[in-house]
């Protein structure tokens, strides 16, 4: 059985001194040797930076967030002092549920003598702070305007590519549920995924991304050969890579959607265990042709 605890980054290969190679005249980068799998049969997506871009620009309101309650405690620590740590940890733990970025800001603000709020009310107020900030992309939505712009290049080309290859598709975020469902059904993406859509819970023990891989596994009999999953942190390409699937890194430009991976996010994901690096979902035919050269009889 998985754990419903998620686990730490843990460095698999180091990014620098692994050869890859890209698929010809492509951006899809591949790392190492892939050998022949079963054709796969479920499909796993991560949703914030791997589909949609509604949230983008997120850390910009954690961090400063967090920076104002560590202040707040009296440590002597500079503000840009603060920031440096706050961003450390707050993207060393991207990929996890907010929540356990919650957790350690409590622990943070023990450690300087404070009294930390329940990591709840810290998500809660994070969560309002967000919403103002990304509640006029999602109005637009509402009110019809082209999702285009709020999704990762390519999404719904290769969503639907793969639709016709009579895969299932599932969709899996750190995210609150509630927000994920909502967010999907503002992009168009719902019709993709159906009843196959989850988020964190308010009992952070209750859902984590390997326990929807492992549903996944024992309600369809399957093993991890014919899974693929698709992700922009850490954590799905890790548990994807664990459970014997084809871990893909999406190391999305969320803020430029330049076609260009980001490096930062590339080097993290190949330690990881990424089987191979997309920057985007442009290349679609190209992508899906591939993955399904790999199967063997």
């Amino acid at each position: 059985m998985h754990s419903n605890l998620e686990s730490d980054y843990h460095l698999v290969t180091d990014a620098a001194s692994l050869a890859t190679r890209f698929l010809e005249g492509s951006a899809i980068e591949i790392v190492g040797d892939l050998p022949e799998r079963a054709r796969p049969q479920h499909v796993l997506f991560d949703f914030d930076g791997t589909l949609s871009l509604i949230r983008e620009g997120w850390p910009q309101v954690m961090i400063p967030m967090m920076v104002k309650i560590l202040q707040d405690t009296g440590t002597c620590e500079t503000a840009e002092e603060l920031h440096t740590i706050t961003e450390t940890f707050v993207m060393e733990l991207n990929g996890k549920q907010t929540i356990y970025q919650m957790m350690r800001l409590a622990e943070e603000v023990a450690q300087r003598g404070g009294q930390p709020e329940d990591p709840l009310t810290y998500k809660e107020e994070y969560h309002r702070r967000l919403l103002e900030r990304i509640e006029s992309r999602r109005e637009a939505l509402r009110g019809g305007a082209n999702p285009d712009e709020l999704l990762v290049p390519g999404s719904i080309n290769f969503l639907q590519a793969l639709k016709e290859q009579q895969v299932q598709l599932h969709l899996a975020s750190g995210t609150d549920e509630v927000f994920v469902k909502e967010e999907a059904g503002l992009l168009g993406l719902d019709p993709f995924f159906g009843d196959h859509i989850h988020g964190a819970l308010d009992d952070h023990k209750a859902f984590s991304k390997a326990m929807v891989i492992e549903h996944i596994q024992m309600e369809n009999r399957i093993d991890g050969a014919q899974l693929v999953g698709f992700g922009d942190g850490y954590v799905e390409i890790q548990n994807i890579r664990e459970t014997g699937g084809l871990a893909i890194a999406v190391a999305s430009d969320e803020a430029g959607r330049s076609g260009k991976p980001d490096e930062w996010k590339r080097n993290r994901l190949i330690g990881a265990g990424a089987h191979i690096v997309i920057p985007d979902f442009q290349e679609s035919d190209r992508l899906v042709e591939h993955l399904f050269s790999l199967q063997r009889d």
